[in-house]
């Protein structure tokens, strides 16, 4: 069994990303699953219990960003590492195709319209970040479906990094305003991906979870893979990391990911709020006039 050490997954700009060089699988963290389960129970109460010192605060916010390519495991990683927090205090949004209302303004502002309040935690499933993923792997997007000015989409080259510095700056407002950003990577291989891919596929109560673009999409593999590296060099920084998880088993990627958002939790200065003596002495008056009512 492997340490929860977190730190060689954590991309902060000091060091050059090379996904190559990224595993997709690591040894297991649990014993079994009884193990499994009581780790990510125990998880799920420390973020619990974070996220309510960070909400009581009232000072900062966190935004969680989950991306990855298909059947990498997102929508199941949110659901089994956010179960059992308060969900007051967390928002889950899903960004899908953009709509046509989304389309009429400027790429980032769909998001901006979902980030959170402070001391709670947004969680963005897909973001933003499509922005510089799929439309650098398909660039007609950009060119036929986006409605921007020709000049914009002249030279791609310089849009791309536009953008980049864009979502750099975004992420250093938000910092500066108390919220932090933290981005997750579930690195799934092309070996995996197929073999789940092939699961939906077979499991009829699974077909639903299919997509018949997801085999079309395989054929970009690396194109994908370059994008994401690319991706991942020109936005990581310590104040919004990127985490590259191994995805190829979805038990260690879920315990991986608990375990990287309580450590950046832990960073907040944030306190557990001080008994105020005086005000306890007030309220006591209010017993008996309760009691009364």
């Amino acid at each position: 069994m492997k340490d929860f050490d977190t730190d060689s997954f954590r991309y902060d700009g000091d060091k050059p990303f090379k996904i190559k060089k990224a595993p997709t699988k690591v040894d297991d963290l649990y014993e079994d699953n009884d193990h499994y389960d009581t780790l990510r129970q125990q998880q799920a109460a420390e973020i619990d219990k974070w996220q309510e010192r960070m909400y009581a605060y009232n000072r900062y916010g966190m935004v969680v960003v989950f991306q990855a390519l298909d059947a990498a495991g997102k929508d199941g990683t949110i659901q089994h590492v956010f179960t059992g927090t308060n969900p007051a205090g967390v928002r889950v949004y899903s960004f899908k195709r953009p709509t046509d209302q989304e389309l009429d303004h400027d790429f980032l502002w769909r998001s901006w319209r979902e980030l959170p309040e402070r001391g709670t935690i947004g969680i963005f499933n897909r973001s933003y970040y499509e922005e510089v993923l799929v439309t650098k792997v398909h660039p007609e997007i950009l060119t036929d479906s986006q409605r921007l000015p020709e000049k914009a989409t002249a030279d791609l080259d310089k849009l791309f990094k536009q953008r980049f510095e864009a979502i750099r700056d975004m992420e250093k407002y938000l910092h500066r305003n108390g919220f932090l950003t933290i981005k997750f990577y579930l690195h799934v291989s092309k070996e995996e991906q197929a073999d789940r891919l092939i699961a939906r596929i077979e499991d009829a109560s699974k077909n639903w979870k299919f997509e018949e673009g997801d085999v079309k999409e395989r054929n970009f593999w690396d194109d994908y893979q370059d994008a994401y590296e690319t991706c991942i060099n020109e936005t990581a920084s310590d104040n919004s990391p990127w985490y590259v998880i191994p995805a190829d088993d979805k038990k260690n990627m879920r315990l991986l990911v608990g375990r990287a958002i309580i450590e950046e939790l832990k960073k907040l200065p944030i306190s557990k709020p001080e008994p105020d003596e005086e005000r306890f002495k007030e309220l006591q008056k209010l017993i008996p006039v309760i009691r009364n009512q």
